[in-house]
């Protein structure tokens, strides 16, 4: 990891150093419920990820296979205890983890503190570097859930505080409550974040920028729609092993933000314009589409790290290769206008009435 092939940035406004692109393991770990990589195939891409190209950024979850990746990734790092201070790992709380617990889900302090122990044993570390909230929880007061949280960083279990899939105003009282609270500061938020995924700007963004916290866009293809595979009229192969294949063969259950499906973009113009303009990007610096969509997301203020998912090597060094792409202002330019969604009210009223008034 002397000579890294992917540029390290700072963790928001943290010391923190983590490699523009992250490497998503939802992929990690074969139950029948979805695509994914058995652990061969997930073990080859920690090695050409880490110990080829540098990066040093891994992101999963407790819930993720209820468990099995983060055991993955355990079991890869117990082969290689000499770079575990050189990795920034990053996990989640929040999911049922036991289906007969009604305790064993949520953000209440006896989830955490017991969840926390078991990502631990199953990671096969003394300590999570970047320890995130999956979700809101309705269920539990934030200051119960902040205050868990604190002690885990007090005891040296966690190191940074992240959140994750959590509105504008739920992200402000967290850091605000957190604040007043005089607790860990909350680094990072992990959102869907893309082209076809705009809305993420009106708010989370925003709290970013004024907050020095990270953006982690998760999602960045959109679950393979941004990587101008397919085209108009066409669907994925019943029987290819794609994502969007898998959502079409049974899309009243599986479709949803994290898998979306392709049949409802087939007469949405906006996206087909985008598509081709992404590829005309894309000739011009002989890259690929998806590359293209991760360069516009490490264009963009407060991204720290791109969370990439992957499911072979092939993959992996194609959104790698994005790291390194650096798209011109007028690129840029014609991605936001053709991927732009009119803002519904307050926010395109807020927005128009302060031009002229920043700073």
């Amino acid at each position: 990891m002397e000579d890294p092939k992917i540029p390290y940035r700072y963790l928001g406004n943290s010391g923190l150093k983590v490699s523009a692109i992250c490497l998503g393991t939802m992929t990690f770990g074969q139950d029948g419920s979805r695509p994914g990589c058995d652990e061969a195939s997930s073990h080859a891409l920690l090695d050409r990820f880490i110990l080829e190209l540098g990066g040093n950024f891994i992101d999963t979850s407790d819930v993720y296979q209820f468990g099995v990746s983060e055991s993955i990734i355990g079991r890869w790092m117990e082969k290689h205890p000499s770079l575990r201070s050189k990795i920034i790992l990053a996990t989640k709380v929040w999911g049922p983890m036991d289906k007969n617990d009604v305790n064993a889900r949520g953000l209440s302090r006896h989830h955490i503190i017991t969840e926390v122990e078991q990502s631990l044993s199953r990671l096969r570390t003394d300590y999570i570097d970047l320890y995130q909230i999956h979700c809101w929880d309705t269920g539990t007061p934030l200051e119960e859930t902040l205050g868990a949280l604190n002690t885990l960083v007090q005891t040296g279990k966690v190191h940074y505080i992240g959140v994750s899939n959590v509105t504008g105003w739920q992200f402000q009282k967290i850091i605000d409550l957190s604040r007043a609270m005089g607790l860990t500061k909350i680094v990072s938020n992990q959102a869907q974040y893309n082209l076809l995924c705009r809305s993420t700007e009106w708010e989370l963004l925003e709290v970013c920028k004024i907050e020095g916290v990270a953006m982690l866009p998760w999602s960045p293809l959109k679950g393979g729609l941004l990587t101008g595979k397919y085209k108009r009229g066409e669907s994925p192969s019943s029987d290819s092993n794609s994502r969007l294949a898998w959502v079409e063969k049974d899309k009243a259950t599986r479709a949803n933000q994290a898998s979306p499906s392709l049949s409802d973009y087939a007469d949405n113009e906006q996206y087909w314009e985008l598509i081709e303009a992404m590829k005309t990007i894309a000739t011009v610096h002989d890259a690929t589409v998806s590359q293209v969509a991760i360069a516009w997301l490490l264009a963009q203020p407060t991204v720290s790290s791109v969370v990439i998912g992957a499911r072979t090597v092939e993959q992996l060094d194609e959104n790698i290769g994005s790291a390194t792409l650096t798209l011109s202002k007028e690129e840029l330019e014609t991605l936001n206008a053709k991927s732009r969604v009119p803002p519904p009210y307050p926010y395109e009223m807020v927005t128009r009435l302060q031009r002229g008034r920043e700073h």
